[in-house]
């Protein structure tokens, strides 16, 4: 083994790479889910209101 570094990256290079890549998949799992509880919000929204209106009919259809 040589004790003159190589051309290639450092230890230290890759590590901040590493870290980097990490932060990066991060801050995409985090985008993905505000994007997810926001499609599950409208979602919610939607299905409340298909339910009202079924209790309505369900209403209306009743002779009491």
């Amino acid at each position: 083994m040589s004790d003159t570094p190589s051309d290639g990256p450092t230890a230290v290079d890759r590590i901040d790479a590493a870290i980097a890549r990490i932060e990066s998949a991060i801050a995409a799992r985090a985008e993905s889910g505000d994007a997810l509880a926001k499609r599950h919000a409208a979602l919610k929204a939607r299905m409340a209101e298909a339910v009202a209106a079924l209790d309505d009919v369900i209403t209306r259809g009743n002779p009491n």
